[in-house]
């Protein structure tokens, strides 16, 4: 194990982040470079080695924590990048982006704060790429049989990569102009720096993976002629429809969905932009959702020159603490300070939104809300409490309600959909259309990067069974496996 005392010895320390003042002004990560690998061995040191380690049932990868908790204490750090990638495909992405669902099922947070293990997962994968340990992995032969991949998110770009490296000729298709999905254009810069995406693409192009840009599988090409080209398809589309919000005033310009929004910000750090088309320079900004894209919408207006910045949501606030329901090892909703969070603006909480109100010329000046409380397991308005706040531009950032259809992907195919509107699936993540499977999102419906990731790498080892009548690739999940919540 690591040190045998580091859990008694040493306290918590996680990364440390700018100045708030100095890091609203730039779109770099808000972290202080370098300044994890000082502390990060002691902090790896802290993990007990459990005999039943709980932070693999957390962790929907199956990721070795504790082998490489133990590489990481001892600076072995090649090694440590071995074990890290045996589960991983992307780990720079997952210890940036994660919430660590593998902290919160780690034996230590019984009655300790938890191991800093997306932390060390960072500190080891900037380590390999710093000292040239992340090399391509071009397969020994190939097996003849080629595979389409619809999306280049977490999960398609990690089915791409099983595939390629068990020797098929494997090409990602993305409707946008850059490779990535939503870590391209769905995150903002300073949370992840797109250097993270932009080198692993180059790594996997030296395997041989293909990618085809401005390419939108149903419209720009027919997916029953797709299917008929290659010898299998991996559809990781991602649940990109958003939730919307219809209340009187929905109309009005200045509300745009948070995907409408974000993306634009991060083409100007593509340089595609000089100013974004949508911005909320010296606009008092409404973010309406309290989850992670939200706290993107609050972060990006605040470097956008935001007058004020308002972030509401509809739950009642958490607690700093866990619930009596929401028991270790399970993942528990806990009052969340993120680094937008830390930058300014005001979160409200238990309020629905009831109205929009405009302007002559039909821009968005006010939001109109209420208080709300739960009776009976139904949420009720608070007579008495309406009110309005000034809004100029409104970000709705609800979630995602499913896969795209008006596309034609899911008709042409001739796709089942399960019962929240998801494309079904079996056990090997097959569709019912054969020779076309699904991973990520397309079929799981919302979740996080790391089970987007689990899901690729799963699907791999469907169609590399379907395409060979084998495999070997690992599956580290089933279709039916969810996270570990109450």
């Amino acid at each position: 194990m690591a040190d045998p005392k580091g859990f008694l010895t040493t306290g918590r320390e996680v990364a440390k982040t700018r100045p708030v003042a100095e890091r609203v002004k730039d779109w770099n990560e808000v972290y202080v470079p370098g300044s994890l690998l000082p502390i990060i061995s002691k902090q790896a040191g802290r993990c007990m080695d459990c005999g039943i380690p709980f932070c693999h049932n957390g962790c929907p990868l199956g990721n070795l924590i504790p082998e490489w908790n133990d590489y990481a204490y001892r600076e072995d750090w090649s090694a440590a990048s071995e074990r890290l990638h045996a589960t991983n495909n992307f780990p720079e992405f997952t210890g940036r982006l994660c919430p660590a669902p593998c902290e919160s099922a780690c034996v230590l947070g019984i009655n300790q704060p938890a191991v800093t293990i997306k932390n060390v997962e960072v500190s080891i994968i900037d380590k390999a790429w710093d000292s040239g340990d992340v090399t391509p992995q071009p397969p020994e032969r190939l097996s003849g049989k080629t595979v389409a991949v619809i999306g280049s998110g977490p999960a398609g770009l990690a089915a791409a990569q099983q595939l390629t490296r068990a020797g098929h000729t494997v090409a990602v298709y993305e409707r946008a102009d850059r490779i990535g999905g939503l870590l391209r254009y769905g995150i903002p810069e300073f949370k992840m720096e797109k250097v993270h995406i932009n080198r692993r693409i180059e790594q996997m192009r030296a395997e041989g993976t293909k990618f085809r840009t401005e390419i939108e599988i149903g419209r720009d090409i027919d997916a029953a002629k797709l299917r008929q080209r290659y010898d299998a398809v991996v559809i990781a589309a991602g649940a990109t429809v958003s939730r919307d919000l219809p209340v009187p005033g929905r109309e009005l310009k200045g509300i745009h969905f948070a995907m409408e929004y974000l993306p634009l910000a991060n083409k100007v750090q593509e340089g595609d932009f000089i100013q974004p088309p949508i911005t909320a320079e010296g606009k008092h900004v409404v973010v309406i959702g309290g989850g992670d894209t939200g706290a993107d919408c609050v972060g990006t207006a605040h470097r956008q020159g935001a007058a004020s910045v308002t972030q509401l949501e509809i739950m009642p606030k958490p607690g700093e603490e866990r619930n009596a329901n929401q028991p270790w090892p399970t993942f528990p909703m806990l009052y969340k300070v993120t680094s937008a969070h830390e930058e300014g603006g005001e979160r409200i909480y238990s309020v629905s939104t009831t109205h929009f109100e405009g302007d002559e010329d039909g821009n968005v000046q006010f939001l109109h809300l209420v208080e709300v409380e739960f009776k009976d397991g139904k949420l009720e308005q608070k007579p008495g409490t309406e009110r309005k706040i000034p809004a100029q531009l409104v970000t709705l950032a609800m979630g995602f309600t499913g896969t795209d259809q008006s596309n034609g992907l899911v008709q042409q195919f001739g796709l089942e959909l399960d019962e929240r509107g998801n494309i079904a699936r079996d056990e090997n993540f097959a569709t019912n259309v054969d020779g076309v499977f699904v991973a990520g999102d397309a079929g799981r419906g919302q979740s996080l990067i790391v089970w987007a990731i689990a899901e690729g790498r799963s699907a791999a080892r469907g169609v590399d069974r379907y395409l060979t009548g084998t495999s070997e690739l690992p599956a580290p999940i089933r279709p039916t496996d969810r996270a570990l919540t109450v």
